[in-house]
């Protein structure tokens, strides 16, 4: 496996993507870390070559007030990517996530559009090959006063375990491909020409964040301590609490910099150690600030992007778990921060953090907890007093779209002064509900249970 003969394959998988009109700088780039993976190389990051990183290390972005009339005039410099790549397959969709509506009849991509509106600034999406099609139409459709731009993410072809060839599946050979990971955005600007089009149009700062993730705005303070420190890359980090385990974290690695370990990256024998939010106490939002002209420096230096990889293993087809063993090559964004010599991150308040991961947290977003307002977008409600909702509804009944829409047909329940709801069993809600405090509702009927119209749930309810 760690045979270096191996390697004899790799001119397939070259040529495999040259049949795809991949870039060279794609095929490059997968020919560097697949050379690792033959090598034995697991992206692996080991607690004895990384310390713990203290609030009392990073600045906090409650005290920057100060910067904010430098980034307002920083404005016309700066550009927002919003990466666009997922389906939402998890929630059962077929189409981009951000096609979902999520709030008042809103998709992701109206509110984002909204969003950009008064900031008034440059915006693109990098979408999938899975993405762009349905997301073009869409802005069709919607036609915004100024129409975004879009470039395409690349793909990487999956790798089989067994010999380390290239994956092949008749049945459907796209699943012969996966996308690179959300860190192939910095190769897709400068393959796609945006990268050099941007800086000729006096464009310098840019913004990344998830379409999934409204909390992520252009905030004129952070553009302008970015902008006006002079970093060449900034991540932004928010502080990780038991619900964040799953995430990577942030942490300094041996060499002075600062570096970003995701869970795959973690050696099983060390999670225990990952999951301490007391060394390891902050994770990356995925909200990225980014200096172009840096960025363009590093690519003409070394040719490629060189990322910390991330190799998973899955199933070739990912709804079939008897199909071959694959390997997935992926790099994560925030992982640059290891090679932008002065990079920096900034502590932001869990407002700026609330991905629509799974219908759990689209239950959240959608109720009023938060409100959607015209002058700031999507924020916290302002009359709720508490913090982040713990929300655990049944997956057999909630987990995909259809299923958890049809069980809310009549709204949302109130969960403005909600601390916690699961829900096990099939339990359709009426309109009108308000939940309180601590809630489990649980249905141990054969039949589908119903919280009436009105109700105002304070304990927990056995049906």
């Amino acid at each position: 496996m760690k045979n270096s003969a191996t390697l004899k394959y790799l001119p397939d998988f070259i040529s495999k993507m040259e049949k795809e009109k991949l870039p060279r700088v794609v095929i490059d780039t997968f020919a560097y870390y697949y050379k690792k993976v033959v090598a034995g190389e697991r992206g692996l990051l080991f607690n004895k070559d990384i310390s713990c990183v203290f609030s009392t290390q990073i600045e906090d972005a409650k005290n920057i007030n100060e910067y904010a009339d430098a980034g307002r005039k920083a404005f016309k410099h700066s550009v927002r990517i919003v990466l666009n790549g997922g389906l939402g397959t998890t929630m059962g969709l077929e189409k981009p996530k951000s096609l979902l509506r999520v709030k008042n009849g809103k998709t992701f991509i109206e509110i984002i559009l909204k969003q950009v509106e008064r900031s008034d600034v440059k915006l693109l999406f990098m979408n999938s090959f899975s993405t762009h099609k349905e997301t073009y139409a869409a802005l069709k459709r919607i036609n915004p006063s100024r129409f975004p731009m879009l470039f395409l993410q690349h793909k990487f072809p999956k790798i089989l375990c067994d010999g380390f060839v290239p994956a092949t599946w008749s049945k459907n050979p796209e699943l012969e491909w996966n996308p690179p990971g959300h860190g192939d955005v910095y190769t897709a600007l400068y393959t796609s020409g945006m990268l050099q089009g941007l800086i000729d149009e006096g464009i310098t700062y840019a913004f990344i964040s998830n379409s999934d993730n409204l909390g992520a705005t252009m905030d004129k303070s952070l553009l302008g301590y970015f902008s006006e420190n002079k970093f060449p890359f900034m991540m932004e980090v928010a502080e990780r609490t038991p619900v964040d385990l799953k995430g990577g974290h942030l942490a300094r690695h041996k060499n002075g910099r600062l570096i970003l370990r995701e869970a795959a990256q973690c050696p099983e024998d060390e999670l225990n150690i990952f999951r301490d939010i007391d060394c390891y106490g902050f994770f990356n939002t995925n909200n990225i600030w980014i200096n172009l002209k840096f960025l363009k420096n590093i690519i003409e230096k070394y040719g490629i992007v060189r990322l910390p990889m991330i190799l998973n293993s899955k199933t070739l087809d990912p709804r079939n778990e008897s199909s071959p063993s694959v390997y997935q090559i992926e790099t994560a964004m925030g992982a640059a921060i290891s090679i932008f010599e002065e990079a920096t991150v900034i502590k932001v308040p869990r407002s700026r953090f609330f991905p629509v991961k799974n219908c759990n947290d689209l239950m959240v977003v959608r109720s009023d907890r938060f409100v959607l307002t015209k002058e700031k977008g999507l924020i916290s409600n302002p009359d709720r007093k508490m913090g982040a909702i713990n929300i655990k509804l049944d997956p057999e009944y909630y987990a995909k779209i259809d299923f958890f829409n049809k069980r809310f047909i009549n709204g949302i329940p109130s969960l403005i002064d909600c601390e916690s709801l699961s829900v096990e069993g099939d339990v359709l809600f009426e309109k009108n509900v308000t939940i309180k405090g601590k809630v489990l509702i649980k249905n141990t009927g054969k039949f589908q249970a119903v919280i009436k119209e009105g109700s105002v749930i304070e304990s927990d309810v056995i049906l």
